[in-house]
């Protein structure tokens, strides 16, 4: 028995007795985030209770593999998150999985992310759900790529019809994100793809013929036309965009989204700096800062970060383990963790540390 496995059969039971006794009831409670009427933060609609987001992604490369092979554990580790003080999980439902055809929908796909919704409802977590991604360089699909610009992006459109008509009706949706840091043109012999680590490249480009557009046209056409197609079928839930830390070339789509969700991760000694990244993204709408994590520095230096993002971020979400955080902590107190293991274990600690005071909007 594996370490993962003997924490899963002496912590994992009372995890799951927390989800199944509350079966239904986060769903009744749960009301529809909004934009502050202010744009300074998020409410909660009717009641006007205000709402922080402050979670994690979640499973980026494999969520939906993971919920149709180990739906068990998709559930404990919702109900790990929400006892962390999660409530906002990033998920990123593969393009591949999704789509079969230009117009053509795998039915089974759906009904997974059906279950996903059901999930997040009865943890309390909401979810952000990132769309278009086609990160495992494996799985992806030729007659998409072979498509010319207008042909991909009505593909792409009929991406967001289907998810929004899907979970149109869940209060456990937080936000669409449109796409995760995209380019608006490249090079044609480059490919609609970019940001390879490994075996996945989590960034892809909007056009690869930009014609007689420039940088911000391209962003206003496209962003305008996805929001127009959630729209048709959903129009409650916020919708925003992943964004590299590049505020010129976002702000033209930034005109079409409910708030701005800049990604952002801060440097050893250099904070101040990042601190004064962050404000370039201040467009009279909310931020959420979409991605953060101690990936290039430690956990003091991100706390120091998060501290002084708060007052001009309204959300934040960082990145959950694999391992399971009772696992890593176990792993640390036997003198066996790598450094791996010991950056992933310092994220949810300062998560778990920090949660009171960055989801307190009085003491902003």
């Amino acid at each position: 028995m594996t370490l993962r496995d003997s924490h899963l059969l002496i912590h994992g039971s009372l995890l799951l007795a927390m989800v199944f006794v509350n079966n239904g009831a986060w769903a009744a409670d749960m009301e529809t985030v909004k934009a502050a009427p202010d744009q300074n933060g998020f409410i909660l609609a009717p009641s006007g209770v205000r709402f922080v987001p402050w979670g994690h992604n979640y499973a980026s490369v494999d969520i939906l593999e993971r919920l149709v092979n180990e739906p068990e554990r998709v559930e404990r580790e919702f109900a790990e998150m929400k006892a962390a003080g999660t409530t906002v999980a990033r998920i990123h439902p593969e393009m591949p999985h999704v789509m079969t055809g230009p117009e053509q929908v795998n039915p089974q796909t759906l009904d997974q992310l059906k279950r996903l919704l059901r999930i997040a409802e009865d943890s309390g977590i909401r979810l952000k759900i990132t769309g278009l991604a086609c990160y495992k360089i494996k799985d992806r699909m030729a007659w998409y790529d072979s498509m010319e610009e207008q042909d991909r992006w009505r593909t792409q459109a009929f991406f967001w019809e289907t998810i929004a008509r899907t979970c149109a009706e869940s209060p456990a949706v937080f936000a669409y994100d449109l796409v995760n840091e995209p380019g608006a043109v490249g090079p044609r012999a480059d490919g609609w793809y970019l940001g390879r680590m490994g075996e996945v490249e989590f960034c892809q480009r909007l056009s690869l013929d930009a014609g007689n557009r420039n940088g911000d046209e391209i962003f206003r056409e496209w962003t305008n036309r996805m929001v127009s197609a959630i729209r048709k079928h959903d129009q409650a839930h916020l919708i925003t965009m992943g964004m590299l830390p590049f505020p010129g070339a976002y702000k033209a789509a930034a005109e079409y989204l409910d708030f701005v969700s800049p990604h952002l991760y801060p440097k050893t000694g250099k904070v101040d700096e990042e601190i004064e990244l962050l404000k370039q993204f201040a467009w009279g709408k909310p931020i959420v800062i979409g991605e953060t994590f101690p990936l290039s520095c430690g956990a003091d230096d991100e706390r120091d970060f998060l501290l002084k993002s708060r007052p001009f971020a309204h959300g934040w979400i960082g990145h959950w383990p694999d391992e399971s955080p009772a696992a890593l902590a176990e792993l640390k107190e036997a003198g066996k963790a790598t450094i791996h293991n010991a950056i992933w274990l310092s994220w949810v600690d300062l998560f778990k540390e920090l949660g009171p005071q960055m989801t307190d909007e009085t003491s902003r």
